[in-house]
């Protein structure tokens, strides 16, 4: 598989080293990249490390990683990507601010990973468009820029910006965007080096731990939750659950309510469909098998759920994922294309 002809020279992503930066992150979004020209034997990406000053730059662990360029001397770039502290560093950031508005004026593809979209956000870079960010910095991302429409997915595609979640994450949104430059067979073959068990698309969410969400005053509803996790084949029942936690049924009915605006019944049935989704994309275990599974008594039952939910059957969605995932599907179309080596 070889370099598109209208290519005459490897396109090139920076990735902007932020002091305490992300290794994992970072290493997830870079190796991808050059996976890709390994696999193809030809240099479909080139890769430039960035940092202020040029100067190595200490990760969160304290690994120091070697740049190619200070902010003044870049090359020409088809993208970059701001791999943000961890955690987010919220003063001292003035002078890559300004350079970041200066890059988007020539209509600079720019990227976040992890706490770097709270970067591009900072410089007024991401209004009205749709980004992600880990979920421990989603509320404060919304709260302080209410122009960005912040989503739960792991990673989003908008036009030319590009964001993820941060930690493995930034390998999924690679993944997708080389599947776009070239094809979903070179992708599947990267993720396959990298011994991962699928490849996850934009629309798979963040699994946002239930006691950040709510926090933990509310340990009763958190064991109740807690209680429904550990039993997807044979549920219990709404008087069961309220039993082992101690509660009437009213008491736990009236917490699910005010704090998750739903009832014990029903957050626990879209808790079992979403691990059959999961199940459905992940193994080859027929659709009734995983019905089962998640705690569906019979087949139809299974499937009117799922449909309700979902708006399509469990075997109308694994077609649709097996579809995807095929050689030479093109999957979701981006904006703008633009990629590179290493």
């Amino acid at each position: 598989m070889s370099r598109d002809n209208s290519q005459s020279r490897p396109h090139r992503f920076g990735f902007l080293l932020l002091p305490n930066f992300s290794l994992i992150a970072f290493s997830s979004g870079i190796e991808p990249l050059r996976m890709a020209n390994w696999v193809t034997g030809d240099d479909c990406y080139e890769t430039v490390l960035i940092s202020h000053d040029g100067e190595a730059v200490a990760s969160s662990f304290g690994v120091k990683t070697l740049v190619d360029c200070s902010l003044a001397d870049i090359p020409q770039l088809d993208a970059i990507f701001v791999c943000g502290a961890s955690p987010i560093a919220r003063t001292g950031n003035e002078m890559v601010l300004g350079w970041l508005r200066r890059q988007s004026r020539s209509n600079m593809a720019l990227g976040g990973i992890g706490t770097g979209s709270y970067l591009l956000a900072c410089a007024g870079l991401l209004n009205g468009y749709r980004a992600t960010i880990h979920w421990w910095d989603m509320a404060s991302l919304r709260d302080e820029f209410p122009d960005t429409q912040v989503t739960n997915n792991l990673f989003e595609i908008d036009a030319n910006r590009y964001t993820c979640s941060g930690g493995t994450a930034a390998m999924d949104m690679m993944l997708f965007l080389i599947g776009q430059h070239y094809d979903m067979n070179l992708a599947a073959s990267i993720s396959e080096q990298f011994i991962c068990e699928r490849m996850r698309s934009g629309d798979d969410q963040q699994r946002v731990p239930l006691k950040a969400r709510i926090g933990a005053s509310q340990p009763k509803l958190i064991e109740a939750v807690t209680l429904m996790e550990a039993n997807i084949e044979e549920p219990l029942s709404t008087e069961d659950l309220a039993f082992h936690v101690g509660v009437s049924r009213r008491h736990l009915e009236r917490l699910f309510k005010k704090h998750l605006q739903t009832v014990p019944s029903k957050y626990y049935l879209e808790l079992r469909l979403e691990m059959a989704r999961q199940l459905l994309r992940q193994s080859d275990k027929p659709a009734l098998q995983v019905g089962l599974a998640c705690g569906f008594s019979s087949a139809s039952y299974f499937s009117t759920a799922y449909r309700n939910h979902y708006g399509l059957t469990p075997r109308e969605e694994r077609k649709r994922e097996a579809e995807a995932s095929a050689p030479g599907s093109g999957g979701v179309k981006l904006g703008r294309s633009s990629l590179l080596r290493n």
